[in-house]
């Protein structure tokens, strides 16, 4: 339910406020050979509602990461199968996105902000949740697109980024007068590969809700919510 906006970080959040366990996860994600980071969780209010807030901290100097080494991370982890080979997907959909953006080879994507740990993170991260919360179908509301610019490695970029409107090809959008980023790259990469189908909520029997929280300020609720049923 996508009334604000889609990022990583919500994406991860909101499955931690769903129900899956914070100390579970970081087990998880330490099968991933990659140091250098702090995960942090956080109940934190957001218009008066109560959401997920996920910080990752780097603790360590990050060098930028090409899609060739992110991608050998994730084969030399020891994730199992099936979450190793879905995020290897996402990434690869996000390295082909910025690829033709920027009109380079895929191997020479680089992922500049924070040597990619906060993009490593989120999409396994969130990957990991929808494993461990036997998530079998993925169902997303059509997502909002702001505008203005935005500041990045690339210098300014116009919003919705270029990677971003290229992940959404085919997908249902609509335009919000916000002057901010309502979705992100990361967030439309892995939406865009989890969701079966994009649309109206179907019929069905809410079980659980999670509320993952944004990080741009906004007059709007900076939240995203799930729904488990």
């Amino acid at each position: 339910d996508c009334f604000s906006g889609i990022a990583g970080d919500m994406i991860l959040g909101a499955l931690l406020d769903l129900g899956l366990k914070e100390a579970v996860l970081k087990k998880e994600l330490k099968k991933l050979p990659l140091s250098g980071y702090n995960l942090q969780v956080k109940k934190i209010e957001c218009n008066h509602i109560t959401a997920t807030d996920v910080t990752i901290e780097v603790t360590e100097e990050q060098h930028h990461r090409s899609f060739s080494a992110i991608n050998d991370i994730l084969q030399r982890s020891t994730l199992e199968p099936q979450v190793k080979k879905l995020s290897q997907t996402i990434f690869t959909n996000l390295g082909k996105a910025e690829a033709k953006i920027h009109h380079v080879d895929l191997e020479a994507v680089h992922f500049h902000e924070v040597g990619a740990v906060d993009s490593i993170i989120d999409i396994v991260g969130s990957v990991i949740g929808v494993r461990l919360l036997d998530i079998d179908t993925v169902i997303c509301s059509p997502l909002p697109l702001g505008h203005g610019f935005v500041s990045c490695a690339h210098g300014m970029l116009p919003l919705p980024a270029p990677a971003t409107v290229e992940l959404l090809k085919g997908i249902p959008v609509y335009s919000v007068e916000r002057n901010q980023e309502t979705v992100t790259p990361t967030g439309a990469a892995v939406v865009t590969t989890l969701a079966s189908r994009f649309g109206e909520m179907p019929l069905m029997k809410i079980k659980h809700i999670g509320y993952g929280r944004g990080k741009i300020p906004s007059t709007y609720p900076s939240l995203l919510r799930v729904y488990l049923g």
